[in-house]
Parts: structure tokens; C-alpha cells; sequence
């Protein structure tokens, strides 16, 4: 018996990683992708913004 408990948890964890895995694959791309794609885009124009008032500050 000491081995179904010793094989239990690597199980457990395996089977919910795998779940984790086909989640994360299932949500690429699809309906979710251009609002993924804008966030992005968004916060590179945030960084760009604040990069560039940075440096003409520092002028």
C-alpha cells in the first residue's frame, strides 16, 4: 500500500499540469487573440511614451 501513496501526488500533478497545458493551448489565438494582441500593443506604446518623455527630459 505504500506505494499507491508514494505514486499518488506525481500523479495528481501530472494530470493537472497536462490540464494546464491544454488549457493554455487551447486559449491561443481565436477570439482572444486580438484582445491579447491590443493589451499588448497597448502597453508598448505605454513603455515607448514614458521612454521617450524620459529621455527629452533628461535633454
Amino acid at each position: 500500500m505504500d506505494y499507491v501513496s508514494a505514486l499518488v501526488p506525481p500523479f495528481v500533478m501530472a494530470v493537472f499540469f497536462i490540464g494546464l497545458v491544454v488549457t493554455i493551448i487551447k486559449n491561443q489565438g481565436g477570439a482572444n487573440k486580438a484582445k491579447e494582441d491590443a493589451a499588448v500593443d497597448a502597453a508598448f506604446a505605454k513603455a515607448e511614451g514614458v521612454r521617450q518623455t524620459g529621455t527629452d527630459e533628461a535633454r
